[in-house]
């Protein structure tokens, strides 16, 4: 369960740097929405990595929810045509992918 809730947490990751991008590039209400939407997802990624790391080691969590959190927040900049999918970007980005799933199997 604790691996579970790791992987939302690093997921969450993802949606809080989503909402900070959209919250900086937008005004008025849409911009209050993605700010409650930051403050609440970066809450709950915090909190769901806190209760990950009572059962899973410390440097294994942290290196899992931010290897998530990468690849996800990469995958919504190349979806959403902020970043370019270079061949370098996608190699490199799968080797992030393989070392979170490494770090599951070892752990």
């Amino acid at each position: 369960m604790s691996w579970f809730i790791l992987l939302v947490s690093g997921a969450l990751e993802a949606v809080w740097a989503a909402a900070l991008h959209r919250a900086f590039q937008s005004t008025g209400r849409r911009r209050i929405t993605s700010t409650a939407l930051f403050l609440v997802s970066v809450a709950a990624s915090t909190a769901g990595l806190a209760i990950a790391m009572q059962s899973i080691p410390t440097g294994t969590a942290y290196a899992v929810w931010v290897g998530v959190g990468v690849v996800l927040t990469s995958a919504y900049a190349i979806v959403t045509k902020l970043e370019r999918p270079t061949a370098a970007r996608l190699l490199l980005l799968s080797g992030i992918a393989a070392c979170v799933v490494g770090l599951k199997v070892v752990a």
